[in-house]
């Protein structure tokens, strides 16, 4: 199953993750930094599974991420 890997620690806060995939992501109110919704905390990380027909707009944010912390792996 696909799945989403961020590198949250690291976030700027850009907002190019949410424009692309809006239902995924969001900017918290906290801290300014983008949370991956629905997401699990792993080590220093967090990782959440999709269906394939989430890639396409995951892997949009993914590449217009500046600080390249969000990743779209396909098992």
């Amino acid at each position: 199953m696909p799945k989403i890997i961020h590198y949250r620690e690291r976030c700027i806060g850009c907002n190019s993750c949410v424009e692309h995939a809006s239902d995924y992501w969001k900017i918290s109110n906290a801290d300014g930094k983008s949370c991956l919704l629905g997401a699990e905390k792993k080590k220093d990380c967090f990782v959440r599974s999709i269906s394939t027909v989430e890639i396409a707009a995951n892997k949009r944010a993914a590449q217009d991420c500046p600080v390249h912390i969000i990743h779209v792996v396909e098992d």
